[in-house]
């Protein structure tokens, strides 16, 4: 999706203007000229300052252009139900993910993660429980064992390695 940019020049002036607003609240260090707000806020100013200049940029594009001209062109893929399914797809295997990985596990919660995108990338069925488990277990196991990263157990919580 190609956006013009005087709309992602706006997003990121507002977002600067909040992260200067915010530094601005960091405490004081007694006795020091210079605190621990002084470098978010100089890269606010920075990305207020970049903001506007695509704003300006942006707004001088779109009236050197032909009229009708939109703010965002939607990519070719978006016209295609199956490209869009699969886009929603993955959107939604994310918030599962993030929503369900405590409660179900990472193995569980992976296993499911894959399937769907491996379903929605249409391989075949036959293949992709086999290889969403292996891969899964694969994963788990260079995360849990080899890197110590401690991966929720969830629902398999009684038969934890």
């Amino acid at each position: 999706m190609k956006f013009n940019d005087a709309l992602w020049g706006a997003l990121l002036t507002v977002f600067g203007a909040a992260l200067l607003l915010h530094a601005r609240g960091f405490p004081t260090i007694p006795g020091q000229r210079v605190g621990p707000g002084l470098f978010p806020s100089v890269i606010a100013v920075g990305l207020a300052v970049c903001g506007v200049i695509l704003v300006v940029r942006g707004l001088r594009q779109r009236a050197s252009a032909s009229a009708g001209t939109a703010w965002f062109d939607l990519p070719e893929w978006a016209r295609s139900p199956r490209h869009v399914i699969a886009f929603a797809v993955l959107v939604a295997v994310n918030l599962l993910y993030l929503l369900a990985v405590d409660r179900l596990g990472f193995v569980v919660t992976g296993f499911v993660y894959l399937a769907a995108l491996m379903w929605v990338l249409r391989v075949p069925v036959a293949r992709i429980v086999p290889i969403a488990l292996v891969l899964t277990l694969a994963i788990h196991f260079c995360f849990y064992k080899l890197l110590r990263v401690p991966l929720p157990w969830g629902v398999l919580q009684s038969v934890a390695w």
